[in-house]
């Protein structure tokens, strides 16, 4: 999180040697990696070491989302990885963040950032309505994004759409982790509320997670300096 490089780059892969190979190729490039469900419930810890010597900081993307004695538990459990970032689910609600905010505390000064995941950027309003939630997507953003602070968090997750009411709301030093970030013509795949990088950034976004543009590109590495290029552009 000191490299002033905000890319996040996701490895969302079960095949470890892909992995090990992108983070070697990416260092330098991005300021960080996402490792997710799909990469540790097939590699565990071991994978995540095996990838966290490249030396990247990680944002383990595990979405927690429990009573919050087991949240706790489950945050207690990925410190001795020493990520730099993990999240929860802020629908779990603000005891169960604080609790998740509370362990990982007890890491001391080494301490993850913990973030909450305010409304995935594969939902929009009908996929809320869907499911019982009234209002709009921000209405509904703006409300989790609350919570997670009054319950201690260090930020959360949320589309770039949000990205300026937040940190209106919520000041600067909340942070703000973006996916849902394409390149200018880049394919949008599953995601419905996106925006190119440079725009995410100028709208005060403080890490931006970009994954199919940079590890399906020919060269990850190149597709990665291009991003950041289009970044000072």
């Amino acid at each position: 999180m000191t490299s002033g490089n905000p890319i996040f780059c996701a490895l969302d892969t079960t095949d470890l040697g892909r992995a090990i190979a992108l983070a070697r190729e990416l260092e330098g490039k991005v300021g960080g990696l996402k490792l997710g469900m799909e990469f540790f419930n097939a590699l565990g810890p071991a994978g995540y070491h095996a990838v966290a010597e490249a030396g990247l900081p990680i944002f383990l993307d595990l979405k927690l989302h429990d009573i919050p004695n087991t949240v706790a538990g489950g945050i207690r459990a990925v410190l001795p990885l020493k990520p730099a970032i993990v999240n929860v689910h802020a629908a779990g609600g603000k005891a169960m963040m604080r609790a998740a905010a509370d362990a990982a505390r007890e890491a001391g000064a080494v301490r993850p950032l913990v973030i909450a995941v305010t409304m995935l950027t594969s939902l929009d309003a009908s996929d809320l309505a869907d499911t019982g939630v009234t209002g709009t997507p921000s209405d509904h953003v703006r409300r989790l994004a609350g919570l997670a602070a009054e319950a201690g968090l260090d930020g959360v997750v949320c589309s770039a759409h949000e990205i300026e009411m937040l940190k209106r709301d919520l000041g600067p030093d909340f942070k703000l982790i973006v996916p849902g970030i394409r390149p200018a013509g880049s394919d949008v795949g599953d995601q419905k509320r996106v925006m190119t990088p440079a725009e995410a950034l100028a709208l005060g976004a403080d890490v931006l997670v970009i994954g199919r543009p940079i590890t399906g590109a020919g060269s990850p590495r190149i597709a990665a300096e291009e991003i950041v290029r289009s970044l000072a552009a």
